[in-house]
């Protein structure tokens, strides 16, 4: 995924073209606009995803011992969204004074954080299939073992990997008109294929083949629910409609932006300097959207889950915010909300 800088354009092409045009144009403002909104809502979305994401690793691995694959996929999408989380500091000191941090720096950081990008669509895309596995297939899941599962994780970092090469290869420190440096895309001369390939391997790679395998694996599970009888029917059905609007609202409108862009990249069409600007402030707001997805996945993801809550009381319990007997309380209150036939009775835990 490339991190996208919008207070000046410059396709890099050695012959002129149309587009060309909006070399010229004034972007000051989009580059005022994007000194203060991305700092202060990077700055929110790093604090909240931060203690989300680290509290998702420390009880999957520490109170949860990875016991099964979702437990592997749950501590693979926390790590994912923690390093990607960590370049938004980077990018917004970027938005207000510039790239500071040298060519090295930019192409580690726009590389890692568009590995990142990848490995968290494609682990929320096999959380998705192996639900619909436990769900739809419950007798072939007792078939999967959480080495499967390692497999499929190293799978999908090294796929993530080998599609984040171009960031790693072509980024690089530009100094702008005003003097002010930034780190971007250095695509070759006559190379506008080469861009639009990247822009449309990450849309359809990077969102529609996951959002696709969503819609069909969650519209079947809530097929089966519809006929099973209980209150977790309803429950898991909430969830399931949840999760698939927060990663629609999250990730569509910046793709559909990068549409746009990309379908500007290809025209020949000349266009208005409003026009490049509009562009420009609609990835700005859409990427920092897409950014918010990475704080509501511990959230939609294992939050909301019984078990998680029980092992965060006890966290509080280990680090000394509440006593023995308030755990105890705290636990029997979550067993009964639950109303599960099973509730958990062991109320001591090793310390950490």
């Amino acid at each position: 995924m490339e991190h996208y800088d919008y207070g000046y354009y410059d396709y890099n092409e050695s012959s002129t073209s149309v587009n060309d045009a909006e070399t010229f144009c004034d972007n000051s403002k989009v580059t005022d606009f994007k000194g203060v909104y991305m700092p202060s809502l990077y700055a929110i979305i790093f604090v909240a995803g931060l203690l989300g994401n680290s509290l998702v690793i420390v009880i999957k691995v520490l109170y949860e011992k990875l016991k099964t694959i979702t437990d592997l996929y749950m501590m693979n999408l926390a790590i994912a969204d923690l390093i990607l989380l960590c370049t938004l500091p980077l990018w917004a000191v970027d938005a207000q004074i510039g790239w500071t941090f040298g060519t090295f720096m930019c192409k580690v950081v726009n590389g890692v954080y568009t590995v990142n990008f990848y490995s968290c669509v494609f682990i929320l895309t096999c959380v998705t299939i192996n639900r619909y596995h436990a769900i739809v297939q419950a007798t072939k899941m007792l078939q999967y073992k959480i080495i499967h599962g390692m497999f499929i994780c190293g799978g999908v970092w090294v796929l993530a990997i080998i599609l984040s090469l171009p960031e790693f290869i072509l980024s690089d420190t530009n100094v702008d008109d005003p003097g002010k440096i930034t780190c971007r895309m250095n695509y070759p001369p006559n190379s506008k294929i080469f861009k639009v390939g990247v822009c449309v391997t990450q849309m359809v790679v990077g969102f529609l083949i996951p959002f696709v395998t969503m819609i069909i694996c969650y519209t079947i599970i809530a097929k089966k629910l519809l006929q099973a009888k209980g209150f977790q029917k309803h429950k898991s059905l909430k969830i399931i409609v949840a999760v698939v609007t927060v990663f629609m609202i999250c990730e569509l409108p910046f793709n559909i932006a990068l549409l746009l862009q990309t379908l500007q990249i290809v025209s020949e069409e000349s266009r208005s300097c409003e026009y490049y600007a509009n562009i420009n402030y609609a990835i700005i707001v859409t990427e920092s959207i897409a950014y918010i997805h990475c704080c509501l996945n511990p959230i939609l993801y294992v939050f909301i889950g019984v078990k998680f809550r029980n092992n965060f009381w006890k966290i509080l319990k280990d680090v000394g915010c509440i006593s023995q007997k308030q755990l105890h309380v705290y636990l029997k209150i979550e067993c009964e909300t639950s109303q599960q036939r099973s509730c958990v009775s062991e109320t001591t835990v090793s310390p950490l």
